[in-house]
């Protein structure tokens, strides 16, 4: 499967796909396994890019070790870092080029001149160093040497003849580049054969065999890094309109020599809005009382037609308790625009924790629209025989769970239109009758789910059953049961260093050498206190408990057991009442 303009003369364009990493005392060599003379050095000093010499290539490195791309260069403090691909595993292709997930990286460490730094900066600049190590485990990275995976097919087919022998940083969608940041250095000292755009969020493919006809479906979902970030410290909007957790979803499908794309977008509610950890399961919802709120939501959508065409906004979240005041917020909002529907779908109401089948009820109010905008279709001639004019938007609270049941269903709604157009299926056919190849479907969309559940909450997605199967299991519900309480752990105690790290790596908070230390906290300081709190509360109930056994023996034993409790129960209050001081909170960058 390729793009239209790929058919224009000329080479296209290619990245060095094995990479030698050479360590000497006062420098780092990264060069082309296949192409020796081509690469560069990084001084460990200063972190200064600088071609290869005659001198460096006729040296004999200390270490030698392979690396398989170069994700960027950060500057902290006092030093510069480098990170690398040490590890990867190809996943299936993408227009016929393979993709790759990373499975690890590496930070190389350009920071002698630490050696000469004050105690303040070196504490800072070993915080940095901590958060560029959550970093390394960033989950679903995507890339491929060959050709670009930000842009979608419908985009990819109408791009200028030539587009394809660009270096393919200069072909990506900025919007869906996660490093785009950490390239910079490398584009100035025009490095292209080593500049690697990395796309977060998730790329699965499948083999169908529809009635004897071989296929294949891939399922790419695309994060955006305007408003990067973790469940509880980026929700709603910021001024200028960009949303947190915002993902366009392209299903494609090669059968028959056709090749078709259905799209779908997620994204928090465009209004300005928080929910702050606070030590309880659910924190309170708050909706920000902002003078721009309706220009935000107008910017939000403005750019959603402008890119995609008309839009459905289909919003799932309940309507009753803090969800119902934000549902209504949202509601209130969207009247306001005339040239946007809106579709509130109360899901758990509807749909509860089994009926999937519900969700019937939302396709016909929409399905008029949802044909109308259609599908990208081209067939073995590559000619175009139809375009997607529009999209659906769908968001719960989180924009994870409700929202991926939804999503698969109107995709498995589209697959079956596309299928029947083609004439692999009759009118009377749909995929849910062919078992295994059904089976294929919910599956690649379940891991989708999971995985960009993982980027955003830490943990796999909720309600995967529903997907998967179609109804809740026992197996699922426990796992449920487990997510859930892994979610409550990671929003509140681990977060806000890995909201930290990904404002660091996204450029959204810039180091300042000659600003103040970001790392002063007024009032507790989260990790400092909680342990401390923690034994108190564990201690006092297991003396109130001990103390409880023996209180009917004499009056001193009695005053004990109240002593007891009074001190637990005025610990657990004092928890309670400063709630988000003891919580893991972001350092380096407000909410909005």
């Amino acid at each position: 499967m390729e793009s239209g303009s790929s058919s224009s003369g000329g080479d296209r364009f290619k990245l060095y796909e094995e990479l030698e990493l050479q360590e000497f005392h006062d420098k780092f060599v990264i060069k082309s396994v296949e192409s020796p003379n081509r690469g560069f050095s990084i001084g460990r000093q200063d972190g200064n890019i600088e071609p290869l010499s005659e001198d460096t290539l006729a040296a004999n490195p200390s270490k030698v070790s392979t690396i398989y791309g170069v994700v960027g260069t950060i500057r902290l403090l006092v030093g510069t870092y480098v990170i690398v691909i040490t590890s990867r595993k190809e996943v299936g292709n993408f227009f016929g080029f393979p993709v790759y997930r990373v499975l690890s990286m590496s930070f190389l460490s350009c920071n002698e001149a630490l050696k000469l730094s004050n105690s303040q900066e070196k504490r800072d600049e070993a915080y940095f160093r901590n958060l560029l190590k959550t970093v390394e485990s960033t989950p679903g990275l995507y890339y491929s040497y060959e050709t670009d995976i930000t842009l979608n097919l419908q985009r990819r087919w109408k791009l200028a003849e030539g587009w394809m022998n660009k270096a393919i940083w200069k072909q990506a969608d900025p919007r869906f580049v996660w490093n785009r940041n950490l390239l910079d250095e490398l584009i100035e000292c025009k490095l292209d054969d080593f500049v690697m755009p990395l796309l977060q969020g998730s790329f699965q493919t499948v083999q169908l065999n529809l009635k004897d006809s071989p296929a294949i479906l891939t399922l790419v979902s695309r994060r955006c890094t305007r408003r990067l970030g973790t469940r509880m410290w980026r929700r709603g909007a910021n001024l200028a309109g960009d949303v947190a957790n915002f993902i366009e979803t392209e299903q494609l499908l090669e059968i028959d020599g056709f090749t078709s794309s259905f799209m779908q977008i997620r994204g928090s509610i465009p209004l300005l809005w928080e929910q702050i950890v606070d030590l309880s399961y659910k924190p309170r919802l708050r909706v920000i009382d902002h003078e721009q709120t309706s220009e935000v939501v107008e910017r939000h959508f403005h750019d959603l037609l402008q890119r995609y065409g008309e839009t459905i906004a289909v919003d799932l979240t309940d309507k009753h308790g803090d969800e119902g005041q934000l549902n209504a917020a949202f509601a209130s909002e969207m009247q306001k625009l005339p040239h946007v529907r809106y579709v509130s779908f109360d899901f758990h109401h509807i749909c509860g924790n089994s009926n999937f089948d519900n969700l019937q009820l939302l396709f016909d109010q929409i399905s008029e629209e949802f044909e109308k905008q259609g599908y990208f279709l081209v067939d073995t001639d590559r000619n175009i025989l139809a375009e997607q004019k529009g999209i659906i938007r769908s968001n719960c609270i989180d924009c994870l769970d409700r929202t991926n049941v939804t999503q698969s269903f109107l995709a498995q709604k589209s697959l079956n239109i596309q299928l029947q157009r083609i004439g692999v299926l009759d009118s009377s056919e749909c995929i849910s009758m062919f078992p295994e190849d059904y089976g294929k479907f919910r599956t690649v969309w379940a891991e989708q789910g999971d995985e960009i559940s993982l980027q955003y909450a830490g943990t796999y997605a909720l309600k995967g059953d529903l997907v998967r199967y179609g109804r809740q299991t026992i197996t699922g519900a426990i796992k449920d049961g487990v997510s859930a309480l892994s979610r409550y752990y990671l929003n509140n105690f681990h977060d806000g260093v890995r909201q930290d790290a990904m404002d660091l790596i996204s450029g959204r908070y810039t180091v300042n050498k000659n600003g103040p230390s970001p790392f002063h906290l007024n009032g507790f300081e989260t990790f400092s206190y909680l342990p401390i709190a923690s034994a108190l509360v564990v201690g006092g109930l297991t003396l109130t408990s001990l103390s409880i056994h023996q209180a009917g023996r004499n009056a001193q034993q009695y005053i004990t057991t109240v002593l007891c409790a009074g001190v637990t129960a005025g610990v657990m209050a004092a928890v309670k009442a400063n709630g988000r001081q003891f919580c893991s909170r972001p350092r380096l960058c407000g909410l909005l």
